[in-house]
């Protein structure tokens, strides 16, 4: 399966919490991300987060669309993450939406992995195309 690889700045605008009871925080974010690589161009994603009394214990979802090129083809995908984090132990499963392609990159499937390295973002876009 080929893969994709390079950097990204990731940029998030915090709504205020929509619930907060007994030490549990749910809300809502914008993230936006600018892809740099063998993928380039930007995203878009709401996500839904909750936190937890107990530091590093938290989970999110998200819906992010992607526009732009992979591999030098270009058109748009969407992924959607499902995040978890017990205690600091993090557990992220990003996957491209079946049917979700569009332009050149119609029939693409695949896995993302991202990677925090003390503030510098990388991904590893994992894809094929049926």
């Amino acid at each position: 399966m080929p893969n994709a690889r390079g950097s990204l700045v990731v940029d998030m605008e915090a709504d205020p919490p929509f619930l907060e009871h007994e030490g549990l925080t749910l809300n809502r974010n914008t993230v936006r991300k600018e892809f740099t690589g063998d993928m380039v161009g930007t995203s878009e994603a709401q996500m839904l987060a909750a936190f937890t009394a107990t530091p590093g214990s938290a989970g999110y979802v998200a819906i992010e669309r992607f526009t732009g090129s992979v591999g030098g083809s270009s058109g748009s995908f969407v992924l959607q993450h499902s995040g978890t984090m017990n205690k600091g132990d993090a557990q992220l499963t990003v996957a491209i939406v079946p049917d979700s392609g569009a332009g050149d990159l119609t029939g693409i499937s695949g896995t993302l992995e991202f990677n925090n390295d003390n503030g510098h973002h990388t991904y590893i876009l994992n894809y094929e195309f049926t």
